[in-house]
């Protein structure tokens, strides 16, 4: 199995909630950059999870069109910034063993994507992810981090 993390793009600051924050221009190109990316790194996502917050359903919409329509789309409220890394992990490793995928998207925040890193890679310091960056990773159980993307070619 591999596991794609995508943080969003860029957002902007001008939102009343945290929740409500959107995309900046930079964000969008961001995500459409990342969405090339991981067309070029995979045939077929299977599973894709998604934060329920804006930012990361837009950084979604836009990588959408990138890729071959996924198997499964699932708004996840476990896939904001302050949530459990590790009953999220076990949550996205549950979901993807019913939905018998072979590659799994998930679209959400920092601090959580980089301790869902260290859920899935043992040994690993959390690492960081730039906007719209994307880590590879083999595997959920003592996976591989294989590669981490950031679309500085975007702005």
């Amino acid at each position: 199995m591999v596991v794609f993390l995508m943080r969003h793009g860029d957002a902007a600051f001008d939102a009343c909630k945290d929740s409500e924050r959107q995309l900046s221009l930079q964000g969008r190109r961001e995500a459409q950059k990342t969405g090339q990316i991981l067309a070029g790194e995979t045939a077929q996502v299977d599973l894709v999870l998604v934060s329920p917050y804006l930012r990361a359903q837009q950084t979604w919409q836009l990588v959408r069109y990138e890729i071959n329509p996924p198997g499964k789309i699932v708004v996840l409220d476990e896939l904001t910034p302050e949530s459990d890394p590790a009953l999220t992990a076990s949550l996205i490793s549950a979901m993807a063993e019913v939905q018998q995928a072979k590659t799994v998207l998930v679209v959400a925040h920092m601090p959580l994507l980089g301790y869902l890193c260290t859920e899935f890679v043992a040994g690993i310091e959390p690492p960081l992810f730039a906007t719209a960056g994307l880590a590879k990773i083999n595997g959920m159980d003592n996976g591989q981090l294989v590669s981490m993307t950031a679309p500085q070619n975007a702005i």
